[in-house]
């Protein structure tokens, strides 16, 4: 054996610290948290110090995971399987995809964004339903929240802005893209004493797919779901959040048209609120609220994955 190889050995034998493990799998350290602690996906050696470290033989079971939940499973579903499980089911998965994996994903998003965006004009509900069903068979439910669904109602907002689209077009994009979301997030099956999340907008807030992206984003991180919908008054959503026993509330403000009166519906929320449940506040008018939500327990999220790193630490923090 050569001097380099031995120390190459040496190094994998002394493992990896957790920012390492989240370079190398392009998983989060929350992310990487929740799925150790929760739900005992890999058990960590530690330093005489106490600190955690990694084998790559736990980077490769992280990558799978990864894997496996980008195809759209639940992490509690796979967090239990052996590692041989989860690459014969990445191999699997892999294998049954519909479509090849695009060269370019930014590419690939913009041309499934620009096909729904013809349908819209259309007013053609069906091939728009089918076209966003292929982005998920295609990229994953994870990518289709993320990326695909934003940057289409992005153009939708936009060309309704400039007279391109009509409220109607508006409101074709929005029905068809929620009734997705929403069937994907009771797709997912619900873990036993899992979290729950409260999901709704506040009132005078009436655009849904937000909270409805919110909703199944954390669905598939583990929480249990509690959908409120739109333009729910502030007493409404506590009474809910206590009633429920809402471990955290997210609450959507893509746009309003009267900035001031969802203030104080966001306000009174966080008064009413007992001060261990924490508001996530997310959406396009949130985020130019920002300055103006500052309270303590209050966390203004402008993309649904920052909304999920919050969420992953109010799990680790349980």
């Amino acid at each position: 054996m050569t001097q380099r190889s031995a120390d190459s050995q040496d190094a994998a034998s002394l493992g990896h610290p957790i920012s390492v493990v989240s370079e190398r799998t392009g998983l989060s350290r929350d992310v990487l948290r929740v799925w150790e602690r929760r739900y005992a996906a890999v058990e960590p050696m530690r330093t005489p110090g106490g600190q955690r470290i990694y084998s790559n033989e736990h980077i490769n079971r992280f990558r799978l995971l990864a894997a496996a939940t980008k195809h759209g499973r639940n992490i509690s579903q796979v967090a239990g399987l052996t590692t041989d499980a989860l690459q014969r089911l990445a191999a699997e998965d892999e294998a049954e995809r519909p479509e090849p994996v695009p060269d370019s994903d930014e590419q690939a998003h913009t041309e499934r964004v620009e096909a729904a965006m013809q349908h819209t004009r259309a007013f053609d509900g069906s091939a728009l339903d089918r076209e966003l069903r292929r982005a998920i068979a295609r990229h994953g439910i994870p990518v289709f929240l993320n990326d695909v669904v934003p940057a289409l109602m992005h153009r939708v907002g936009n060309d309704w802005q400039a007279g391109r689209l009509s409220i109607a077009h508006e409101h074709l994009a929005s029905a068809t893209v929620i009734a997705i979301i929403l069937e994907a997030t009771r797709s997912v099956p619900e873990s036993p004493g899992a979290p729950k999340l409260l999901v709704a907008t506040p009132a005078n807030e009436r655009h849904a797919v937000g909270a409805a992206l919110a909703a199944a984003a954390a669905a598939l991180d583990g929480w249990t779901i509690v959908y409120l919908g739109v333009d729910v008054p502030a007493g409404d959503i506590v009474a809910a959040a206590v009633a429920s026993n809402a471990r955290a509330v997210a609450l959507s403000v893509v746009h309003t048209d009267t900035p001031d009166d969802v203030m104080r519906e966001l306000h009174a929320v966080r008064s009413l609120l007992a001060a261990n449940v924490p508001i996530i506040v997310g959406g396009a008018a949130a985020a130019r609220m920002a300055d103006r939500l500052t309270e303590p327990g209050l966390t203004v999220c402008d993309t649904i994955a920052a909304m999920r790193s919050v969420l992953a630490r109010e799990t680790v923090a349980q």
